[in-house]
């Protein structure tokens, strides 16, 4: 005889919209406490299937509903696998642009997916060589166009932290780095925006794809005009730079350095840039590249105003690789 649990499962199924209804927004509501999602895990190959189906539920307010529900239980990574092996990446893909008005929740949802590797590889799309990539390029190609809408909502700020998982993994980092498909200058020229969650996002993208800086440093560089500021300013300092230093600097750096800017209040953000600059100058044509931008005023300059602990001791392990090497090696 079906428990109580499985009846309203079932419901999740039902041809009556008003039963379906009902029914996803107890699950929702079941969702919301760890209790909740340990009562559906246990029911997991029963409750899912019905969950990811509704995504594409007539109903705006039931296919809202199954999202939210989806979200919570996919920050549970056993829970995300299993999501990922019922094809939720590529439904939320689809669901995106078929349900503008979902385009939020399922990025989030997304976001929690690419926290297992499974996810990872099914958003890259990894083993279709027709296909790896496409998902990215459609997030990234969504991520730029939505930061100069002009609606308060930013349904697609979250993306930078789907990139942030992805460029974790290699093949994520190989995708982001193909100079075809240029993404990597997509979201590197997004470091200047006012959302902190996007700032952070394209700060972690850019520095965990300079772990490929020891066989990919060419792609990084190719977009040195927009990598260079991306990395380089925030860790500029305060002040503003004489005309002599700024001679030395192409227009991208000397412009923004020869008045007051507002300073990148987040340490992480600092770290992170400073980490990605110490990788490209490990390699003797990325100390080359930094040399010519006078980078090493910049960051001399920067740590200067520098007031945290591990912020000044990346600046430091950059300044141990560059003592000595004046770029004409």
């Amino acid at each position: 005889m079906a428990t109580e649990l499985e009846e309203l499962i079932g419901f999740l199924s039902s041809p009556s919209p008003q039963l379906r209804k009902a029914a996803i927004e107890i699950v929702q509501g079941l969702t919301g406490s760890d209790e909740g999602i340990q009562t559906l895990a246990s029911h997991a190959s029963l409750a899912l299937p019905p969950l990811c189906r509704l995504l594409f539920d007539s109903s705006l307010d039931i296919s809202s509903a199954s999202a939210d529900a989806l979200i919570n239980l996919s920050q549970v990574p056993d829970l995300a696998s299993k999501l990922v092996s019922l094809g939720v990446v590529a439904a939320s893909m689809e669901a995106m642009y078929k349900r503008p008005e979902l385009a939020q929740k399922l990025v989030m949802l997304l976001v929690n997916l690419t926290q297992v590797e499974a996810g990872v590889n099914a958003l890259l799309q990894v083993g279709d060589e027709k296909m790896e990539g496409l998902y990215v390029s459609k997030l990234v190609r969504s991520f730029c166009r939505s930061s100069s809408a002009d609606s308060g909502e930013d349904a697609f700020e979250h993306v930078a932290s789907v990139l942030i998982n992805i460029s974790k993994a290699e093949a994520g980092r190989r995708v982001l780095l193909e100079p075809k498909r240029g993404l990597l200058k997509q979201v590197v020229r997004q470091s200047d925006s006012t959302n902190p969650i996007r700032k952070k996002g394209v700060c972690s993208t850019i520095r965990n794809c300079c772990f490929e800086a020891d066989n990919q440093l060419q792609n990084l560089l190719i977009i040195a005009e927009y990598l260079w500021p991306a990395l380089l300013l925030p860790v500029s300092g305060k002040k503003i730079y004489s005309e002599e230093d700024r001679s030395k600097m192409p227009p991208e750096l000397s412009n923004v350095l020869s008045h007051e800017r507002e300073v990148v209040e987040d340490p992480e953000i600092r770290q992170e840039a400073l980490e990605a600059i110490y990788m490209i100058s490990m390699q003797e044509a990325g100390r080359k590249a930094l040399w010519a931008v006078n980078g090493p005023r910049i960051l001399q300059v920067g740590y200067e105003d520098e007031e945290d602990p591990k912020v000044m001791e990346a600046y430091e392990q950059i300044g141990s690789l560059l003592v000595g090497n004046d770029g004409a090696e």
